[in-house]
Order: structure tokens, then C-alpha cells, then sequence
């Protein structure tokens, strides 16, 4: 197709997808001749992630290059590539490690890992962002006196495993390993809005079984 035909079908502007192509978040299509190229289905694939990662994530465009980069990088094994893009989105903010309730924090997620068996995590929790933000949050839960700890986070750690399983299995029917990369990267930005939804949604119906809605 060539580019008006990628703008129709993506609903993304000519000039947009220019720039897109300058900043090297889209790769360039096969060249007709001097002033013409040719776009597939891949660039259409690619261009919505870039616009998920940009207007829905809110990523920035350097950012969401460096996700990109990794997204391409064949080099690596798909658990290392898929992790490298993961992490390369926004994250949440360092813990403060002179808070008292970080490091009892850090001594509760430590243990729930161990008590799902999840060695991985452990291994890679120096490293981890999301080890990081589960550290922030509980900490900041313990300094408001909430008494989360691993026993009371380990049946959430076993539903969140079920939907990872879920994640995988949807990622795993895609046709290439760069589309198996992409599709975890769009669902880490687009599907953490709908788990946010539907837990609210089952908190609301759970409620209203138990208590009624008068």
C-alpha cells in the first residue's frame, strides 16, 4: 500500500506517519522509485502500537524508540527481549530506601515471592521495575497502617499469575516473534485499564450480592 493508503487504513495523518518515520518509531517501506514507497501489513501493526504507546500510554517519543529497539532486537531470547521492552516503559519512582516502611516492604514482597515459588522474580528483583513499584506501593500501604503482608498479598499473587498465563497464551497465537513482542508491549499499555476496570466492576457487583443496593 502506498502511504495515503496506510494513512486511510490507520487513521493516522500523511504527516504524522512522516514523522513517525523520521524518528525512526515506524521502519521506512520498500522503495518504488525516488520519491515513492510501499508499506505492508506490518507497518500498519506497527504504526498502532506506536500510537498506543504514544497517545494512550503517553509515552514519549524517545521512549517509545527505545521500547521499539528492543521490540526489533533478534537478537535476544523472547523472555529477555520481552522483559528489555517492558521495562523500557515509564516506571514509577525509586523507593526510598531511608523509609523505614520500604524496607519492611521490601521484607514482605521477598517472602511472598518465595511463598508462590516465583524464583525468577526474586533473581531478577535488583533489576525489576515492577518489583520496585510492588515495594512503593506496599510501603506506602504499611505507612498508613494497612498490614499488607505476604500471606494476605499471596491470593492476589496467584489470580495475577492466572491472568500472566492468560497474556501469554494470547500472545503466543501471534504469527511472528516480533508480533508476540508487539502484542505484549500494546497489552501492557492498553490492557492494564480494563484489569483496573474490571476489578472495580467485580468489587461493585460483590458488594452489591453481599449487601444489596438499596
Amino acid at each position: 500500500m502506498r502511504l495515503a493508503d496506510l494513512s486511510e487504513r490507520s487513521g493516522v495523518s500523511t504527516a504524522t506517519i512522516k514523522y513517525y518515520l523520521r524518528e525512526g518509531l515506524l521502519p521506512p517501506g520498500r522503495r518504488i522509485n525516488a520519491t515513492t514507497a510501499e508499506y505492508d501489513d506490518g507497518h500498519l501493526r506497527r504504526l498502532r502500537l506506536v500510537r498506543a504507546l504514544i497517545q494512550v500510554g503517553r509515552v514519549p517519543v524517545a521512549t517509545a524508540r527505545e521500547v521499539l529497539a528492543h521490540v526489533d532486537d533478534d537478537s535476544l531470547g523472547r523472555t529477555i527481549r520481552l522483559g528489555a521492552a517492558l521495562w523500557a516503559l515509564p516506571q514509577d519512582p525509586e523507593p526510598d530506601e531511608g523509609d523505614p516502611a520500604v524496607a519492611g516492604a521490601r521484607a514482605e514482597v521477598d517472602r511472598l515471592l518465595g511463598m508462590l515459588g516465583w524464583e525468577t522474580a526474586r533473581e531478577l528483583a535488583p533489576l525489576s521495575p515492577a518489583h520496585r513499584s510492588l515495594v512503593v506501593a506496599v510501603a506506602a500501604l504499611r505507612r498508613l497502617d494497612f498490614p499488607w503482608d505476604a500471606e494476605l498479598m499471596a491470593p492476589y499473587g496467584q489470580l495475577m499469575h492466572e491472568v500472566a498465563r492468560r497474556d501469554l497464551d494470547l500472545m503466543e497465537s501471534r504469527a511472528s516473534e516480533a508480533e508476540k513482542v508487539e502484542s505484549a508491549v500494546a497489552a501492557a499499555v492498553l490492557f492494564q485499564p480494563v484489569l483496573r476496570a474490571l476489578h472495580r466492576l467485580a468489587q461493585e457487583e460483590e458488594s452489591a450480592r453481599r449487601y444489596g443496593i438499596e
